[in-house]
């Protein structure tokens, strides 16, 4: 048999008061600063006097921004504006219910006025509002091409959108047919757009969001939905040209008389100007400070680099200029310091040799103090390391691994040092502390 949860009220405590305003606003529908009321919605709300002299309809006057929606000494009591509207009264509650003609407009503020009184004269003028919901379609304002990969488009408001909300159109001729692969959204709603391939510089295209959508869901619509741009032409130095067209014999291009040519060429010139563009972009490339990631990971394989724990971009950038340097200084203490002030950031850093506790002829008794120590051969070339600060469990195991790769392959690596970590002391106050409790002796 099926269960039926039925609502119920509790109440578990009901006071008297006395110093109540005479009369009360209640049951407002929308409530005060209640946010994404439909368009469409009425406008519902109560009047009550807790007294006995009840509510005086005729002082009564509702508005709705600077209308006056309700006038309950006039005839009609109810604006024409407001249709399907009803009054209701009894002795204490007069209940009014404006709907409007036309719904709100999108994201509104709507601030409602109410203005009455007692019939034994206690008046009351409260004013409150809600917030209409958004059917506002956002709108594309801009689109501009910041490479040949790349696209951004700009609306009025945040929008969510996906590579697949995009559409692009060519415009002119010649000119390659452009896709969009990946879509990024910001805050203030700017879409980066990254395309299939590069785009013809010079060509014009249009963008077109075929789905994006606002917070609320609004769907962008025409008109406002697609805009249009010029293709990216990257810079090139001054005072280059290069145009195959004029480079073409001038009776080739007065025979020209359907223009095919020229067409045919300017294709021509869109590959033989991407393939500038690249060549002017290797300077960026293996610059360490500028190349891009993918350039500087192959910068470090192409070094050899030996570490394979996670760094970031900045640091990969300066691990490959300084690999070379970690190399040339590979088993030395000055390399070790330096490696690992690099990695970890502790500039305390020292390195000493091992001596370890052995067995003492004569003094060592059995079963008390006998320590059994390493070899002579072990300690002269076994050395511990000593830090200036506590270190984290992924920085103890950089340090480890960095050791390990730069130390002299006949050393041994024994042991990690770092200072002690001071417990506070929790001292007994006289008077506060409880014994067995909060008493510690020290």
């Amino acid at each position: 048999m099926a269960r039926v949860e039925l609502p119920a009220l509790f109440v578990d405590d009901v006071r008297l008061v006395d110093d109540v305003q005479r009369p009360v606003l209640i049951n407002r529908d929308p409530g005060p600063d209640e946010r994404d009321v439909p368009l469409d919605t009425s406008i519902a709300l109560e009047l009550v006097d807790i007294g006995v002299a009840g509510i005086d309809r005729r002082a009564t006057r509702v508005f709705v921004g600077d209308l006056v929606a309700f006038d309950g000494g006039a005839q009609p009591e109810i604006d024409p504006r407001f249709v399907g509207a009803g009054v209701s009264e009894t002795a204490d509650t007069l209940r009014i219910v404006l709907e409007p003609r036309a719904p709100f407009e999108s994201q509104a503020r709507a601030v409602v006025r109410v203005v009455t009184r007692t019939r034994d004269g206690h008046a009351l003028d409260e004013r409150y509002s809600f917030q209409v919901e958004d059917r506002t379609a956002p709108k594309l304002v801009a689109v501009h091409a910041t490479s040949p990969h790349v696209v951004r488009v700009a609306f009025d408001e945040p929008v969510a959108a996906s590579a697949a909300g995009f559409a692009f159109e060519t415009k002119s001729a010649p000119a390659v047919p452009l896709a969009a692969l990946d879509a990024t959204v910001a805050r203030d709603g700017v879409v980066t757009v990254i395309l299939d391939q590069a785009m013809t510089p010079d060509a014009e295209y249009e963008v077109v969001a075929i789905d994006v959508r606002d917070s609320n869901g609004n769907a962008a619509v025409p008109p406002f939905d697609r805009a249009r741009f010029v293709g990216f032409r990257p810079a090139q130095p001054p005072g280059r040209r290069l145009d195959l067209w004029s480079m073409l014999p001038k009776h080739n291009r007065r025979d020209d008389e359907t223009g095919d040519l020229r067409r045919f060429i300017a294709c021509l010139q869109e590959i033989v100007d991407l393939l500038l563009a690249d060549l002017d972009a290797w300077p960026a490339i293996f610059d360490l400070e500028r190349a891009p990631e993918a350039f500087v990971d192959a910068m470090l394989v192409d070094l050899g680099s030996p570490f394979a724990f996670e760094l970031t971009l900045l640091e990969r950038r300066k691990l490959a200029a300084l690999l070379v340097d970690m190399y040339r200084q590979k088993g030395t203490a000055i390399g070790i310091r330096d490696a690992i002030r690099f990695f970890v950031g502790v500039d305390d850093v020292v390195i000493l040799p091992f001596n370890a506790d052995g067995l003492v002829l004569g003094v060592s008794e059995l079963g008390v103090d006998w320590i059994l120590g390493p070899s002579d051969r072990f300690a002269r070339y076994a050395f511990v390391i000593e830090v200036g600060r506590v270190l984290t469990t992924r920085e103890r195991r950089i340090v480890r691994a960095v050791v390990d790769l730069l130390r002299p392959a006949q050393t041994h690596f024994v042991e990690l040092r770092e200072p002690a970590e001071v417990l506070p002391i929790d001292d007994w106050e006289l008077g506060r502390s409880l014994l067995d409790t909060g008493s510690l002796l020290h």
